[in-house]
């Protein structure tokens, strides 16, 4: 990711205009519900937050952050910010690294919106995938803990942890590439390209055979990562937004999309010399998970990647489609806007590898 976007999603803003809420409202609310709390409240945004908006709870002994739903209108199920109060819990509950959810609101009168308010947790966040702040003898041990998370999380049964109703478990692929493909047509603002129409028309003729099921998260990039303060270790996953039962090979092959993704759109390594930064290849990344999940490898590897992409430009869609309307969380939504047409291309580029 470039200088200009992490500055426009790292760190917090004042509470921008239209996202402002009741503070009095949830001071008495966080009384009630949340142990140990104690004003004065002080709020501020986080830049971050594409979908749903973020923010950062300031009190004199800790702090705090607050998720909502977005004001205005939103699509059927999108930004469902119960959801992700739901898996944090219950991920939680088996020592899987996330931040700890102190309370879930559904009653709107209170801040206009359902959200939910969990522990602040104090690390590390790397907006770039070389991970430049870490030294290269210690480069490798930083990719290996993503992929020792990923694995751990995708071996986590879902039933034991109270998961099981998460979604709806097989056809994962065929369902993701309905809900994305439905999500593109219908948003008649944000616009069609021919690239995207190319690949609804592709994948679903396309899907691997074999099913898996386990709990996915959807975004799983370094950018949503908290890092210990000092060592290579992952204390906390954020922004479960997408996650679901899902495919787990859609879930790595998104993360490991890492090699393929322009730094300029998301955190990304395309065109960059991966020895020299002592960063692991693809293939021994890929080979890392498969020893974890005890895989010999992984067939359809460039249908997974291409479904990805396709999955990843939907969402900017989305994106572009919330800016246009007025409606977009986020700072930099504007430039995923503009990003959309790329990863279009991509997506396709991608297909036509497949063939």
């Amino acid at each position: 990711m470039s200088a200009t976007a992490q500055n426009a999603n790292a760190g917090t803003t004042p509470v921008r205009e239209g996202y402002g809420f009741d503070e009095a409202a949830l001071v008495a609310w966080m009384t009630e519900h949340v142990e140990g709390f104690a004003g004065p409240l002080a709020v501020e945004q986080f830049k971050g937050g594409q979908s749903n908006p973020t923010y950062k709870l300031v009190t004199p002994t800790r702090s705090y952050v607050l998720r909502r739903k977005p004001p205005g209108p939103v699509l059927k199920g999108a930004h469902a910010v119960e959801r992700e109060a739901q898996v944090l819990a219950a991920l939680g509950s088996v020592g899987f690294p996330v931040a700890k959810v102190y309370g879930l609101c559904t009653d709107e009168a209170v801040l206009g919106s359902w959200f939910y308010v969990m522990e602040m947790v104090e690390g590390r966040i790397f907006w770039d995938a070389t991970f430049p702040e870490v030294s290269r003898e210690d480069r490798p041990a930083y990719f290996d803990a993503m992929n020792a998370t990923i694995a751990q999380l995708h071996g986590i049964d879902p039933a034991a942890v109270g998961l099981a109703d998460y979604g709806k478990p097989g056809n994962y692929f065929a369902r993701q590439v309905g809900r994305w493909s439905r999500q593109y047509l219908e948003d008649e603002l944000a616009g069609r390209d021919p690239n995207m129409d190319a690949l609804v028309e592709w994948l679903p003729t396309a899907i691997p055979e074999g099913d898996e099921t386990s709990v996915v998260h959807g975004d799983f990039r370094c950018d949503n990562m908290i890092f210990h303060p000092t060592e290579p270790r992952v204390i906390a996953v954020l922004d479960w937004e997408l996650s679901t039962l899902g495919h787990p090979l859609a879930d790595f092959a998104y993360h490991a999309m890492m090699y393929h993704m322009p730094a300029n759109i998301v955190a990304g390594l395309e065109g960059i010399d991966l020895a020299a930064l002592n960063i692991p290849t693809e293939a021994d990344y890929v080979a890392a998970y498969c020893r974890r999940t005890n895989r010999q490898s992984i067939p359809s590897w460039d249908f997974y990647v291409a479904f990805n992409y396709f999955r990843l430009a939907a969402i900017f869609h989305g994106i572009k489609g919330r800016y246009l309307r007025g409606t977009a969380a986020s700072a930099s939504a504007k430039d995923r806007a503009e990003a959309f047409p790329v990863l279009a291309r991509l997506a396709r580029e991608a297909m036509d590898r497949c063939r």
